[in-house]
């Protein structure tokens, strides 16, 4: 073997430690145990919490390369969670969510920018029951251990996207405005 083959392979080996060390590693995966996505909606003038059950995301953040990162982020709809069940099984109708036409919520990033001290925000289109809408998404990560942290919250109009037609369009008995939170743990995201 010639110097200038050895010498290739040498760098080609480092090249393969550094990937699986996860150096520069891109395409985190989500720990659906240690995530979560909730909402907070006001009904009568009380805030009710809720939250979905099952969620998956694709994320490839590259801090160093934020122009070449992206966000993608599925909601099972019939996951959704409600204090009442009798309101648990409304939800699944096609005045409210209509899962059995459209299944998954779903947001794709457009663009996702660094605002320093580990925020992000991350622009994208948000699309529940065929409707789509772009939103600002502020996100914050911290790290703990090997895991980061993605949290944030986003405000948005449920009848924009219509969700709680009919009778329920009444914004005096279920405000218009929802919150969506989420906790997503990440592995795999380089410090730095």
């Amino acid at each position: 073997m010639n110097r200038r083959m050895h010498k290739g392979l040498i760098v080609l080996g480092w090249l393969a430690v550094a990937a699986v060390a996860g150096l520069g590693a891109a395409n985190q995966a989500m720990v659906a145990a240690q995530s979560e996505v909730g909402y907070v909606i006001t009904e009568t003038g009380v805030p009710v919490e809720g939250n979905f059950g099952r969620f998956d995301a694709q994320i490839d953040l590259r801090p160093d390369k934020m122009q070449a990162s992206s966000v993608s982020f599925t909601v099972d709809t019939a996951s959704v969670i409600f204090p009442a069940t009798d309101v648990q099984r409304e939800l699944a109708k096609p005045d409210w969510f209509d899962t059995a036409r459209y299944p998954k919520a779903e947001f794709r990033s457009t663009r996702i920018r660094a605002l320093g001290a580990d925020r992000l925000e991350i622009t994208g289109t948000l699309t529940i029951k065929g409707r789509a809408r772009e939103v600002i998404v502020p996100v914050s990560l911290s790290r703990s251990g090997a895991m980061t942290y993605a949290t944030g919250k986003l405000t948005i109009k449920r009848l924009e996207y219509g969700i709680g037609l009919g009778e329920w369009g009444d914004t005096s008995l279920v405000d218009d405005e929802v919150q969506i939170k989420f906790k997503i743990a990440l592995s795999g995201m380089a410090s730095g």
